[in-house]
């Protein structure tokens, strides 16, 4: 009982009172720990949840075994619900069905007849029509339950009793695998082979200490009940089976089918985990006729590219999946000429033919406690489950053939006495008493003697009874070996697993080829382009440099922001009011013929944000981004970059500060110059600002006043730096050189100095 509900069931004359947060907080944490080691978490011994291992157990008790006569599925989900499992009935047939499931488990558990459901997302036929026995390999987990080998625990309402656990031969979560969600945790284990498994089981009962390199290599990764290639390199699986957690890599598998008059068809034959061929029909038919997305008037560029790469290589696509062919996807392509890697590329890349698989190696221990395992952990787990089932099958093994040596022993006596044993119950009133008092018999033996039929008297008999002796006495030696010697029964732990592993080993489905994840590259040529930025976010681009930008027209209301010369694999990086930053390749912008697009319709701009500055350069790039504060680091382009159209999350704003126009870093400039609000002036050398790549809030340039902010950020070379303003009505330039900042020179986070002008609206140039 738990303290909550021994706070709740105080007797009537005690006052107890708990606050409403306390109640809560117990509550939830009896139904986490409910539905972690109830529901949705595998034991390591036997890798069943609950539910699936009262299914084994009901359905062992109906008697179908292999070879038994099949009966209804609601039969079963009946049982299983009055008997141990007092849950909804879908549930428990849910559970049934993916145990028949050969697409579902590496190894199913259950022998189904009738419609189980497909891997195209199909559901089973109703309870009412399908029929269910269990498959041969259900013996591992069956097969020693009634030798004394786990626990049986009351059931819900106590009329009953079930295993709380059952004794697997063989890991069997790591065969068929598991996947779930609890509470504050989730598991998703892949399926392995069998013969790998229990060879590596093997290994360890045989080399305690040996290595991990040593364990990857008898497993080298998971064997998917699709078959499919694993393309994660050997490097990375090990890292995921070190630490418990990581994704792999697959992707189909396919073969190529050559046709008449030189043409050809790619055939899928196996896919990865999750995916079906009707999700990869889906994918493609969204891809050729694809919807405008919600809050666009038109198609975006992504979407009508795609369509326009998809439609002029593929010219038909069919499954022809069945009985034959549990897998049989066929691509026609528009001709015989296309390139065969470019159209399985093509494929790869735009469909979940190639997927990530996740991996959370998440199971509850023999401690009873939940919680993430590597898979050396998992292993040797499992062995000390396996090695005090077998023992405690040998104790209860070695009690019966003591209890039957006991009663042999005195069948001999009998025989060897047989008159006076005869004429000891003729005349005796109580012959159990007098048995066991002439011949000192125990009540047992006394018991069976005279239960014994006279046939059993005969000499032949005698012999048997000699015989059976000897052996159960020979059986005794050997149990009792098995107890005393540790070496001896890692031994036959060892036979046991190689023999099961011979019986119902297959060969791996998987195959297992690192390779590199499939990409459409755009092929772009590198040419000298400028991109022209409105202050409204326009952008476009102009092939070659030295143009005049007085030439450029805007829409009405708005103008000019930027023009960057640049080269046409280049990167725009736009900067969101949230710090968020989001990339366009040079080479996706429309030409300068036009307004241009806004760069809005090229990335998922997060609601209710928007751009307030757009650079853009070569990946190596350095710019200055800086707040208004005085806070500041530096970043190159390629640390902005990002795949993703919804951009990256990359400066830190502090509340309610605003993010300054960025400022390119020239490779020639030494110092940079700020200037403030109210005119005071610094310069620092340029290697006191940070460089971040990962982004963030940056460190302090200028330590200002009250109601200051910076005003003007320029990069200084050794040439000095120029002030344009007005004096005296005229527009003047002043060139000041570096030795004549020198007075303005000094560390990083210092106040600076008034700036020494006689000029009106002062305003600060690099000198080119």
């Amino acid at each position: 009982m738990s303290e909550l509900d021994t706070k709740l069931n105080n007797e009537p004359g005690e006052e107890e009172t708990i606050t409403l947060g306390y109640y809560a907080e117990q509550a939830y944490l009896d139904y986490a720990v409910s539905v972690v080691k109830g529901r949705a978490l595998p034991d390591v011994g036997d890798g069943q949840k609950p539910v699936q291992r009262r299914i084994l157990y009901a359905m062992s008790e109906m008697g179908l075994r292999p070879g038994a006569k099949p009966v209804k599925s609601a039969r079963v989900v009946g049982d299983v619900l009055g008997k141990y499992h007092p849950h909804g009935d879908q549930a428990a047939y849910d559970a049934l069905v993916r145990m028949a499931q050969n697409f579902s488990l590496r190894y199913p558990l259950v022998d189904g007849q009738g419609n189980f459901g497909s891997r195209d997302g199909d559901g089973a036929a109703a309870m009412r029509y399908t029929e269910a026995r269990l498959t041969p390999i259900a013996e591992l987990l069956l097969d020693e339950l009634d030798e004394g080998t786990v626990d049986f625990i009351p059931n819900y309402d106590g009329s009953q009793q079930e295993p709380q656990m059952l004794p697997a031969r063989l890991p069997v979560m790591l065969l068929n695998g598991a996947s779930g969600i609890a509470v504050g945790m989730a598991t998703e284990i892949p399926s392995h082979n069998l013969r790998e498994v229990a060879q590596a089981c093997v290994m360890l009962l045989k080399q305690p200490k040996t290595s991990n390199e040593e364990i990857f290599s008898v497993i080298p990764g998971p064997d998917f009940s699709g078959g499919a290639q694993i393309i994660s390199s050997q490097e990375d699986i090990a890292a995921i089976y070190s630490s418990g957690k990581g994704s792999l890599k697959a992707r189909a598998r396919w073969v190529f089918e050559e046709m008449a008059r030189g043409q050809w068809q790619l055939v899928v034959t196996e896919l990865p985990p999750g995916t079906s061929g009707q999700k990869v029909l889906e994918e493609i038919e969204e891809i050729t006729n694809p919807k405008i997305k919600t809050g666009k008037k038109s198609l975006t560029a992504d979407q009508q590219n795609n369509k326009a790469g998809m439609l002029a290589m593929l010219d038909a696509v069919r499954d022809e999946s069945g009985k034959d062919a549990a897998v049989r996807l066929v691509f026609e392509p528009k001709s015989s000429r296309i390139d065969r890697d470019e159209f399985v590329t093509l494929l790869l890349a735009h469909t979940s033919m190639e997927s990530s698989v996740p991996i959370n190696l998440v199971c509850i221990g023999i401690d009873g406690r939940p919680r993430q395992r590597d898979l050396r952990t998992i292993l040797e787990e499992w062995l000390v489950f396996r090695t005090d089932t077998v023992t405690r099958r040998s104790k209860y093994r070695l009690d019966k053939v003591l209890d039957r040596i006991h009663v042999l022993e005195g069948r001999m006596l009998v025989y060897l006495n047989i008159d006076e044993v005869i004429q000891t119950i003729r005349e005796s009133d109580e012959p159990k008493a007098a048995l066991m008092k002439r011949f000192t018999l125990s009540e047992r033996q006394a018991e069976d003697i005279l239960e014994m039929r006279l046939r059993q008297l005969a000499k032949l008999e005698g012999i048997k009874i000699e015989q059976e002796l000897k052996d159960k006495q020979q059986e005794q030696l050997k149990l009792q070996d098995l107890l005393d010697n540790p070496n001896a029964l890692k031994r036959l732990i060892i036979k046991e697993i190689e023999a099961d592993a011979k019986k119902y080993g297959d060969d791996r489905r998987t195959v297992i080829e690192a390779a590199e994840r499939a990409v459409i590259e755009t092929k772009v040529i590198d040419e000298p382009v400028t991109v022209i930025v409105s202050e409204k976010g326009w952008l476009r681009s102009r092939q070659g440099h030295g143009h005049d930008i007085n030439q450029f027209n805007f829409k009405s209301g708005d103008k000019l922001y930027a023009a960057y010369e640049c080269r046409s694999t280049d990167t725009v990086i736009g900067m969101g009011d949230n710090g968020r930053v989001y990339s366009v390749a040079v080479a996706n912008l429309p030409s300068a013929r036009g307004d241009g697009q806004p760069i809005t319709s090229m990335i998922d701009l997060e609601s209710g944000t928007h751009i307030i500055h757009i650079i853009a350069g070569t990946e190596n790039s350095r710019w200055l981004l800086a707040q208004a504060n005085g806070l500041g680091f530096s970043a190159r382009i390629s640390d902005m970059s990002s795949r993703q159209k919804a951009g990256k999350q990359f400066i830190t704003l502090e509340k309610g500060a605003i993010l300054m126009r960025p400022v390119p870093l020239f490779d020639d400039s030494t110092y940079f110059a700020m200037l403030s609000v109210s005119g005071r002036f610094l310069v620092i050398d340029l290697k006191e600002v940070k460089q971040l790549s990962g982004g963030g809030r940056g460190t302090i340039l200028m330590t200002l006043e009250k109601n200051d902010r910076l005003d003007q950020l320029i990069p200084v070379n050794e040439q000095g730096l120029t002030i344009s303003g007005v004096y005296r009505n005229k527009q003047v330039d002043e060139i000041l050189a570096l030795g004549d900042l020198q007075e303005y020179i000094g560390k990083r986070a210092r106040k600076g100095k008034l700036l020494d002008t006689r000029m009106k609206q002062a305003v600060l140039f690099p000198v080119i």
